[in-house]
């Protein structure tokens, strides 16, 4: 799919105008979950890695963990922790 998007003549006058709206949009979707880590990483013709350090240079971490992952994590380290076999 191809979107076009018109822009004021002070936006269109930056280095690359179309690349900078593009990442302006996957850094909000990524951020207000709209996006996965995944979808914005392709929307950019990103790897994983590439996105990471994309974010990671404009300082983004607000997404990168949350407390809901902590507590994914938390919940299966409980998981693994019963499931372990008790030495005997």
């Amino acid at each position: 799919m191809e979107i076009t998007v018109h822009l004021p003549d002070d936006l269109s006058q930056l280095p690359d105008p179309g690349r900078s709206a593009l990442e302006s949009l996957a850094i909000e979707g990524y951020r207000s979950g709209a996006l996965s880590h995944y979808q914005a990483s392709q929307l950019l013709g990103m790897s994983r890695f590439e996105f990471e350090g994309f974010l990671k240079e404009r300082q983004i971490y607000d997404h990168a963990y949350g407390v809901e992952d902590l507590e994914d994590d938390i919940q299966t380290l409980r998981q693994l922790r019963d499931e372990k076999p008790s030495k005997a």
